[in-house]
C-alpha cells in the first residue's frame, strides 16, 4: 500500500468522484448482470448531479487519494442516531491492498466522532464475498428486503460504534 490521504470532497471534486464510483461499481454490475435499465440507481451508472444532490442534503462525501489521484470513495448519510455508509468503492487496480479497510475504518471513526451509535450499510445480499468482508470487519447481518425495482436482494448490515471503538 502506498501513502494515502482521505479528505472530505468539495463540489469541484465530484466529477472525479463520480468517475471513481462508476469504475469501482462496474465490476459488481458486470458480475451481477446489472444494467442501467434494470438497476439505474447502482453506482456503476451514477452521474455527478446525484453526488451534488447528496452533498446539498448534508451527506459527507470522502475521497481516498494515493499516487496523486482519487482511488476510492465513501459517503456517510445521517439517519437518526446512526449513519449509513454508502457508495464505498476502490478502483479495481487498487483493490486487495487494504484501501477498502482504510475507508471502512475511517467511516467507523468518523461516525463515532459525529456521535453515531451505529453504522449501517445495504449490500447485494447475493455478494457472499462482500458480505464476508463486512462480517470480518465487525459488521453483523440484520436482515434482507426484496424491492420490486431491484434485480437482487438487499442485505442490511450494522456495526455497533460504541462497542468496538471504545476499546
Amino acid at each position: 500500500m502506498v501513502a494515502y490521504i482521505i479528505k472530505e470532497l468539495l463540489y469541484s471534486d465530484l466529477e472525479q468522484a463520480a468517475r471513481v464510483i462508476r469504475q469501482g461499481f462496474a465490476t459488481v454490475a458486470k458480475d451481477f448482470g446489472l444494467t442501467i435499465n434494470n438497476c439505474p440507481t447502482n453506482g456503476a451508472f451514477i452521474k455527478v448531479n446525484k453526488l451534488i444532490s447528496d452533498k446539498e442534503k448534508g451527506n459527507l462525501l470522502y475521497g481516498l487519494y494515493a499516487e496523486n489521484q482519487m482511488i476510492g470513495f465513501m459517503q456517510l448519510e445521517k439517519k437518526d442516531a446512526q449513519y449509513e455508509l454508502e457508495k464505498v468503492t476502490v478502483l479495481p487496480q487498487y483493490r486487495h491492498f487494504g484501501y477498502g479497510k482504510v475507508l471502512l475504518d475511517f467511516s467507523k471513526s468518523k461516525a463515532k466522532e459525529l456521535g453515531a451509535t451505529k453504522l449501517c450499510i445495504g449490500i447485494i445480499e447475493e455478494n457472499a464475498k462482500l458480505k464476508q468482508w463486512y462480517c470480518a470487519n465487525g459488521f453483523f447481518h440484520t436482515g434482507t428486503v426484496n424491492y420490486d425495482f431491484l434485480p437482487f436482494t438487499v442485505g442490511f448490515m450494522e456495526f455497533e460504534i460504541n462497542q468496538e471503538l471504545s476499546q
